[in-house]
């Protein structure tokens, strides 16, 4: 069975409500935390893009992304779990997994089941909450999220 049904979540994936790009984040994180997302991300074979400043890399470890100087090209990795969904991943800080999905392409129960999926999949690796929150939100209110304690994506609001 589904962790969510689209008719009782589809609000949460309207861009008007949410933004196009909500924001998804794990908190309490640390470098070893983003280490173990980069190795799932290669050990589930899902396709993905590292970059720097437009220029497509190798994907390196955690510790060399998360240790570049400040005023360094912006690090960006984008991880699609499933054909036409994409996962962008932002390194701001070892402390928080920040990443963005495209909630048009997140349309009906096919596709939300995916994003559950992929979310349980880093849930359950790291042991922690992967939280979605409005677009530019604070973290204060996310909306859907997995939850350890009952091991599946859940409604939070």
């Amino acid at each position: 069975m589904a962790d969510l049904l689209w008719d009782d979540v589809k609000w949460f994936f309207d861009p008007v409500e949410m933004g196009t790009l909500p924001d998804v984040f794990v908190p309490d994180t640390s470098v070893e935390d983003w280490q173990a997302v980069l190795d799932l991300v290669r050990e589930q074979g899902w396709a993905f893009e590292y970059s720097e400043g437009g220029a497509v890399l190798p994907l390196p470890r955690a510790e060399v992304v998360l240790s570049r100087p400040a005023d360094a090209e912006q690090p960006h990795l984008e991880v699609l779990p499933a054909a036409g969904v994409v996962a962008i991943f932002r390194f701001y800080a070892a402390e928080e997994i920040d990443f963005d999905v495209d909630i048009r392409e997140l349309q009906g129960q096919e596709r939300l089941d995916v994003l559950c999926e992929f979310l349980t999949a880093i849930g359950r690796r790291l042991g922690k909450r992967v939280l979605m929150d409005y677009e530019g939100g604070d973290g204060t209110r996310p909306v859907l999220g997995f939850d350890v304690a009952v091991d599946r994506v859940a409604q939070l609001v």
